[in-house]
């Protein structure tokens, strides 16, 4: 049986606010034609679309497991839109970024989480443990954590650096079975003490239906970044993430080890 579908809504860029000088991606705070902002991945910076694919896969993996992450939307930036911008990186940015980028919703007033002030309970610990490792997030560490407070919850952010092995497409499938040695520097990694009842609980959920339900959704013009046929792109990450949970008790026993080695 085919999971429903989440909707994903398509917003148009309107006005550029502010970019957020983090690492050499330069993504923005922008206002969308809905009234909101959203903080902006744009398709022309570092890695390209890659990294939208797998920060919009990311995002909606970890959404459909139940765990809190801003609403992700498909924002659309006109040709007109970069040629008043007086920045001239701020301006080829732009300009090489027309047509379909990524829009995160802008959580106003949220903190940065601060591991030494927050603990989440362990359970919550575990999942968000159990789900970077299946997605191979290298980007979860104390020196950046990628989650945020907002109204006393706990929202999970950023996740373009997931599924690294789409740099490197030829040994998908052995990427795909691999231990995640990096969970070593997750910043929760100490209190995820019930890794083996997310594994349970999430072999169950993310079924092969649903991964296929959200991968559907990533646009064509991403994939075709790929030089690949976009329908066979696509297949690609569906068959590497199944597969992936299908093996899961390879990063879970690395997990595990990990923790270990650090209490």
């Amino acid at each position: 049986m085919k999971e429903s579908t989440r909707e994903i809504r398509t917003v148009q860029v309107t006005r550029y606010v502010t970019p957020l000088r983090e690492g050499g991606s330069l993504p923005a705070i922008a206002e969308a034609d809905d009234g909101f902002l959203y903080v902006l991945k744009f398709r022309g910076a570092g890695q390209g679309p890659k990294a939208l694919i797998a920060d919009f896969i990311g995002g909606e993996v970890i959404r459909a497991a139940g765990l809190k992450v801003p609403e992700i939307v498909f924002a659309n930036l006109d040709e007109a839109f970069g040629r008043t911008e007086p920045d001239e990186e701020i301006q080829d940015l732009l300009r090489s970024s027309e047509g379909m980028n990524l829009g995160i919703h802008y959580l106003s007033g949220s903190i940065t989480f601060d591991p030494v002030v927050t603990k989440p309970d362990r359970k919550l610990a575990s999942q968000i443990v159990w789900l970077d490792a299946m997605l191979t997030n290298v980007d979860r560490t104390a020196r950046n954590t990628n989650m945020l407070t907002w109204h006393n919850e706990l929202w999970l952010i950023d996740h373009g650096a997931c599924l690294y092995f789409h740099h490197a497409w030829h040994n998908w499938q052995e990427q795909s079975e691999r231990p995640f040695v990096q969970i070593k520097d997750h910043v929760l990694l100490s209190l995820a003490t019930e890794i083996d009842s997310a594994d349970e609980w999430f072999r169950s959920l993310l079924t092969p239906s649903r991964i296929r339900s959200i991968v559907e959704l990533v646009p064509d013009e991403w994939l075709n970044s790929t030089n690949k046929d976009p329908g066979l792109t696509r297949d690609v990450y569906i068959d590497f993430l199944t597969n992936r949970i299908a093996h899961s008790a390879n990063f879970v026993n690395e997990a595990n080890h990990a923790r270990q080695s650090i209490i």
